[in-house]
């Protein structure tokens, strides 16, 4: 006896003559398709799309960078002289810097009676500060004017990725330029490490701040402080991470499937509603004829 594999088929055909067209039918398959279209797009855009999660965690995610940590820096005192402008450097570690000179410009500014200042230099991760000052000059003016424009704050790579909102140039565009012209400035920064990860597994690491900053007239018993533009910085324990994610194969296949069927499954529902609504209303129809 040879056993019959089609008794295993549970998708039984129907033959066409057994079944009936009907203008409902053809309008609601219509439907069920556009919705099912539309559905698809929907989920193959959410596909191709890269998502971007992030979490926050305990950790120095840069061990690679020896304790350091790249800083740009780029200000603008239009009343300051270039040469009495300087870039001092002090920490906890014990570092004491005057007139930081490496990988620093000094641009002229107003006929040569500003100054732009362009730097980049490198902190270690202990709090400590930076400030733009006098002190390097081998003069001091007797009102150095300290009034400026802060184009650039930054630290670690450059992140330009979309959809990623973070104060990674927080001090960016700052105007002090209707201030004090004697007064100093303290800007007390509070570093946070920041990992960026892309689909590849790449790693990005930069730094977000968040920034205060005071204004004052500093007095000793000799007299007036010469002023300056300190930054004081101290980094937060809390790392950022953000990673670049996109949906898995197998979850957008199981969802186009639940798409299909869910849709399929529903529309069957309404057209049996509405030709067996339709077919009660005619046998209705020919009773009251009858």
């Amino acid at each position: 006896m040879v056993f019959d594999v089609r008794r295993l088929d549970i998708y039984r055909k129907v033959p066409k003559d057994l079944t009936q067209p009907t203008y409902s039918g053809a309008v609601v398959s219509i439907l069920c398709c556009v919705f099912m279209l539309f559905l698809f797009l929907s989920e193959l855009t959410g596909f191709i799309a890269t998502e971007i999660v992030n979490e926050l965690y305990v950790d120095d995610p840069d061990k690679s960078s020896g304790g350091k940590i790249d800083v740009s820096l780029n200000i603008s005192l239009p009343n300051l002289n270039c040469d009495l402008v300087g870039l001092d450097i002090q920490d906890e570690m014990g570092r004491h810097e005057v007139g930081h000179i490496d990988n620093s410009m000094k641009i002229p500014l107003n006929h040569g009676f500003g100054c732009r200042f362009e730097g980049e230099f490198t902190i270690n991760k202990v709090p400590g500060n930076f400030h733009v000052s006098t002190h390097s000059a081998t003069a001091q003016p007797q009102s150095p004017d300290m009034t400026h424009i802060i184009h650039k704050l930054a630290f670690g790579e450059k992140l330009q990725v979309q959809h990623v909102q973070g104060a990674f140039n927080a001090l960016g565009g700052a105007d002090r330029l209707g201030s004090n012209p004697l007064a100093s400035h303290d800007y007390i920064l509070k570093i946070v490490p920041t990992v960026y990860e892309d689909l590849s597994g790449k790693q990005r690491f930069s730094y977000q701040y968040t920034v205060a900053n005071k204004e004052y007239v500093a007095y000793s018993h000799t007299g007036r402080i010469i002023p300056a533009i300190w930054y004081r910085y101290d980094l937060s324990p809390i790392t950022v991470k953000y990673t670049e994610r996109r949906q898995p194969l197998y979850r957008f296949i199981t969802t186009i499937c639940a798409i299909i069927g869910g849709t399929f499954t529903v529309a069957g529902i309404i057209d049996s509603c509405i030709f067996t609504a339709s077919e009660a209303w005619k046998k209705i129809q020919i009773g009251k004829m009858s």
